[in-house]
């Protein structure tokens, strides 16, 4: 249920009958509702009283907040990844860069934001905090539909590469301040694109 509200399989706002979403993921009705229960903890679902439950739409003014404690996260698991990456680590980062750049050269804007959110957390994996990629992937479900609006904003994925590249190079470089200054910029960055939108675009 939860990938097929990332993938937009579900509209926000759409509702989610427990019945139908029992046929489809072959679920008891306690399963669906302890599944929704979750959902919602996650900030993907919202329930109300007498209305069921529905994907909730993330307001752009949301949207900002959430990077905002993203852009802090974000910065510190770059840093720790400077400290911690081995060379396999930082070779398979640079092999995400690679092809970050290939999309970007082929103009594959849905291949870009796949590689962007796996460089995003190859980042996180190798800066080993839990508590830390827990919060980030939370926060990732809820703009998930934010970052796809992103990658569509004509240049933008230019932009976003190479500051990605710059992330990646500081890694590399295991310069810890580097590496943060570098994922701040980059998260400045795309407040700047949301600060942009109309406020009452919600995905």
């Amino acid at each position: 249920m939860r990938q097929a509200i990332l993938d937009g399989e579900f509209a926000p706002r759409e509702r989610l009958v427990e019945a139908e979403l029992c046929e489809r993921f072959a679920a008891s009705r306690f399963s669906a509702r302890v599944a929704l229960q979750q959902l919602a903890f996650e900030g993907l679902v919202e329930l109300q009283r007498n209305r069921g439950a529905s994907v909730r739409a993330v307001s752009v003014a949301e949207a900002i907040e959430i990077t905002l404690v993203r852009a802090a996260l974000e910065a510190f698991c770059a840093g720790r990844a400077a400290e911690l990456a081995t060379e396999e680590d930082v070779a398979a980062l640079q092999a995400t860069a690679a092809a970050m750049r290939q999309a970007v050269g082929d103009n594959q804007v849905m291949s870009y934001s796949e590689l962007n959110a796996r460089l995003h957390g190859q980042i996180r994996t190798i800066a080993a905090n839990p508590t830390c990629t827990r919060l980030l992937e939370q926060m990732r479900a809820q703009l998930v539909r934010h970052q796809f609006v992103l990658a569509l904003q004509p240049g933008r994925p230019a932009v976003s590469l190479h500051q990605h590249i710059a992330v990646v190079d500081a890694i590399a470089a295991r310069d810890k301040d580097a590496a943060e200054r570098a994922m701040r910029a980059h998260l400045e960055s795309v407040l700047d694109v949301l600060q942009a939108m109309p406020p009452s675009r919600i995905h």
